[in-house]
């Protein structure tokens, strides 16, 4: 790959050595601290050639010198911003590799010696890996706030509120007895505290998965009868022709998926097969126990029908009800076909297509009194006639409901800070629970259960535990970073 600039980077206590071996520049010292100076960048000198032979001069590049902990590693660093041509980076890695003590970063090792040095912490380290595969404005901007440290700064506040509320419930245990000033007070003072806390974790985890959409997309699923032109929305959708298109009822046997980008984010649209009560062809079967599967994970259920023949029993709105009627082994595979669990919140859409064909038949229908006005539509996917309106106002459902807000900026991007602060929550209920109990209130239990709650937010900013997690996290970072 061909650049006008390539940076390289190296960190750690041979920075300066290296620097000064390739780039020692008219004085052979060290640049100013975070000061570009031009440089010639030369080879290494040949141990077996005579002394007065001439370095090979690989190139003319800035170089940048940041003496630790002021770095990006918190380690010495160095960057050398060369020419981006194959035949430089090449030559260039090549006579670091001569210099003792150097050797190849792996994936994303200049983060994790960032993270090891306290330059990061691992919410952190995460807004930079989104932040670097970041595709939608609004994937850039939750990345650049989790980077900027917001999530930190949250979870660390509540951590040090638990301990102080933990501090509190063990001078009880130790000093309830002896001192005057440790009474019952201090462990009504922890429970206010713990559940004005927990109540607060409640409401971001309450949010409808707002931070993890934003990063992993929106989940829209083209559910509907066969023939009713969901293929043909998802290419008009697409823009392209993304899905085969014909009047042979079950052309589309598996999902057929694209990206968009609305509302500045990203939009996973899954074309499904068409789900119809009876079949004796099994692996239509199998469509529909995907499509199914689809349905469940999906942010927004996009029900197309034939504005001929619009629904008119709640049934037919619900893949999981012509799974049952297809078979009953088909029925029994549909759970494990789905995918995962079902999305709590999932936001039904009627489309109503083909009104062209509308006034040639004597049968049809303006709307479907199953949903409100509000969440159907009229169009013609073959003319075009409405489709505009309809991508208008899916754009605005998508943008309003995930979009950023500014005011409460989403503190949950990840399915495991979810889990820790669900297991926090939890520890933090069972701690209500024990002190409830009065004069005999176990406080030994109730206080490890702060302990708990304390440890799983700590789990979430890297503090506690995680050494397990760093490989998993660092894995998809790519060389250099």
């Amino acid at each position: 790959m061909r650049a006008g600039v390539a940076v390289v980077r190296i960190s750690g206590p041979q920075a300066s050595d290296a620097l000064l071996t390739l780039a020692p520049g008219k004085k052979g010292e060290l640049p100013e601290a975070r000061r570009a100076v031009l440089r010639k960048l030369w080879a290494p000198p040949d141990p077996d050639a005579d002394d007065d032979e001439p370095r090979m001069l690989i190139d003319e590049a800035l170089a940048l010198w940041f003496p630790g902990p002021r770095s990006f590693t918190g380690e010495d660093t160095v960057e050398l911003h060369t020419h981006g041509s194959r035949a430089v980076i090449a030559a260039t890695l090549e006579a670091l590799g001569a210099v003792d003590g150097l050797r190849m970063a792996e994936p994303g090792e200049f983060t994790r010696q960032a993270f090891y040095n306290g330059r990061m912490d691992l919410t952190e380290v995460e807004g930079l890996s989104d932040l670097i595969n970041a595709d939608t404005e609004e994937q850039r901007k939750q990345a650049l706030r989790q980077m900027g440290g917001a999530q930190r700064a949250r979870y660390e506040a509540w951590r040090e509120e638990l301990l102080k509320s933990l501090a509190y419930t063990e001078a009880l245990i130790d000093f309830g007895e002896d001192a005057e000033d440790v009474t019952n007070d201090a462990l009504a003072t922890a429970v206010t505290n713990t559940r004005r806390l927990r109540l607060e974790m409640e409401g971001h985890l309450g949010d409808g998965g707002r931070g993890e959409v934003v990063r992993e997309g929106v989940r829209v699923a083209i559910l509907g009868p066969p023939n009713a032109g969901k293929s043909t929305l998802l290419n008009a959708l697409a823009q392209r022709p993304a899905a085969i298109v014909s009047d042979v009822a079950g052309t589309t046997r598996d999902v057929v998926q694209v990206t968009l980008q609305l509302g500045g984010l990203p939009v996973v649209v899954s074309d499904t097969a068409g789900l119809r009560e009876s079949t004796d062809d099994p692996i239509e079967v199998q469509g529909m126990l995907r499509a199914a599967g689809e349905a469940r994970q999906a942010q927004i259920q996009l029900w197309v029908y034939d504005a001929r023949h619009p629904p008119t029993d709640e049934k037919q709105l619900d893949p999981e009800a012509t799974v049952e009627k297809v078979g009953g082994a088909a029925a029994d595979a549909a759970g494990a076909d789905g995918g995962g669990g079902a999305v709590a919140d999932s936001t039904r859409l009627l489309v109503l297509n083909k009104v062209d064909l509308l006034a040639s038949s004597a049968t049809g229908s303006a709307g479907c009194a199953l949903l409100p006005s509000t969440s159907q539509w009229s169009l013609s996917c073959e003319t075009g006639e409405g489709l505009q309106l309809f991508l208008d106002a899916l754009t605005g459902l998508v943008a309003s409901r995930y979009g950023s807000n500014d005011a409460e900026p989403a503190l949950i991007t990840r399915a495991r800070h979810r889990e820790h602060l669900q297991a926090c929550t939890r520890a933090l209920v069972t701690f209500e629970e024990y002190a409830s109990m009065g004069e005999s209130a176990p406080l030994d239990l109730a206080a490890e259960e702060i302990r708990i709650a304390a440890t799983e937010l700590g789990r979430v900013t890297g503090r506690i535990d995680v050494e397990e997690l760093l490989d998993v996290i660092f894995r998809d970072f790519c060389i250099g970073k």
